[in-house]
């Protein structure tokens, strides 16, 4: 059986661990913290900082047919960039390619470069605007500004943080990913799915169905990711993040590394594995799995207090000690540290449908089941203040 090195046991690191079993790669995972939610799902677990001992990492890769990172610390990607090729093993990662996408700015002017549609810029857009930091994933430092204070607010804490702003127009809509691989030359777009944000803009679930945009719109998302990806020599994966607004598609951000949730939505809705294509093109031998119809369901709750939540990804990490399998409140897989009769626990949630009707229903049906099952009350669904 192939074997992966994944480097990270947050996030990331389950969403690799998930596809690397759906794919049939075995997982090692290395992460210095022995509370990282992976190490107790992936196969081979070592509590390990690379920094700190370089020589047993460079033994754990060594017996890997390929490395990925499942982190963002600078210092660590560095060292797998030095450290992993020279050991005769991919590394499924473009570290050129994600310094361009940690700067929202520099990432901005090539995507100018090569017309894709963008959120007007400040001042030009007026109020309200986002303000956000160039370099931070995620929601981090995200501010919707209606006035200067709030403006003024937005861009205290970024400068609190030591990163620069970025100041945009506030689009509403769909938001929508798109995966992208590359091999430094050629890019290939994969599938649209759409990102669905909790109360503090964070993805608390993620919808992959054949109906997520127009066709237009769809073939145009397509030519973006594949001409950013071009443009910017992506030799591994990106995700390309949009809004789908009432005068077009509108492009957020790129982010070159492999994303969380988004890869295992598209493979209960497709069949397509991410992770799989990505260690297969490192391989040189795609494997080029043809898109199912179908529809998949990706949702994050958590039962704390009585009351059952939706909720994003950085409350689901809060997950410990976390399994994987099927069947969970009549899901298809999940990822979870539910037992029976605990108070608190955090699930993933996921479904495989024949259409995004059978989808809806059925994660309507295990809300009602967790309900019944833990005798619950209340349940909460939050959604963006600006966007109700």
């Amino acid at each position: 059986m192939a074997r992966l090195a994944i480097v990270g046991g947050a996030l990331q690191g389950m969403e690799a661990v998930f596809l690397a079993r759906k794919a049939g790669i075995e997982s090692v995972v290395i992460d210095r913290k022995p509370t990282a939610p992976a190490l107790s799902v992936c196969d081979e677990p070592h509590v390990l900082n690379p920094l700190e001992d370089p020589e047993e990492a460079r033994r754990v890769f060594a017996g890997c047919d390929a490395v990925i990172p499942a982190v963002e610390e600078l210092d660590v990607l560095h060292f797998l960039s030095d450290t992993v090729p020279g050991l005769g093993v991919p590394l499924l990662f473009d570290m050129h390619a994600y310094e361009i996408s940690c700067s929202k700015n520099r990432s901005n002017d090539i995507m100018r470069s090569v017309g894709v549609p963008l959120p007007q810029p400040w001042p030009q857009c007026g109020f309200p605007a986002i303000v956000k930091p160039s370099s931070q994933s995620g929601s981090i430092g995200v501010k919707v500004a209606f006035n200067d204070q709030d403006m003024q607010d937005g861009l205290r804490f970024i400068e609190s943080i030591h990163d620069e702003p970025v100041i945009q127009e506030f689009v509403h809509g769909k938001s929508v990913s798109i995966e992208v691989i590359g091999n430094g030359r050629t890019a290939k777009s994969y599938v649209t799915t759409e990102v669905v944000l909790d109360d503090h803009y964070d993805c608390k679930m993620v919808r992959c169905n054949d109906s997520i945009l127009p066709a237009e719109d769809e073939e145009v998302f397509a030519r973006v990711g594949k001409d950013v990806a071009e443009a910017i020599g992506l030799g591994a994966l990106m995700d390309v993040e949009a809004i789908l607004t009432p005068r077009g598609l509108r492009v957020l951000e790129i982010d070159a590394r492999i994303p969380s949730q988004t890869p295992a939505a598209i493979c209960e809705g497709t069949g397509v594995n991410l992770l799989e294509e990505l260690f297969t093109t490192a391989l040189g031998k795609p494997a080029d799995r043809p898109r199912r119809p179908g529809a998949g369901i990706y949702r994050h709750v958590y039962l704390k207090d009585g009351v059952l939540r939706t909720c994003g990804e950085k409350t689901f990490g809060h997950v410990r000690n976390p399994r994987m399998g099927s069947g969970l409140f009549g899901s298809d897989d999940f990822i979870s540290d539910y037992e029976s009769g605990k108070q608190e626990w955090y699930a993933t949630l996921m479904y495989s449908c024949a259409t995004e009707e059978e989808a809806d229903r059925r994660a309507a049906d295990s809300i009602e089941r967790i309900m019944d099952e833990c005798s619950v009350t209340e349940y909460v669904d939050g959604s963006p203040e600006v966007l109700r």
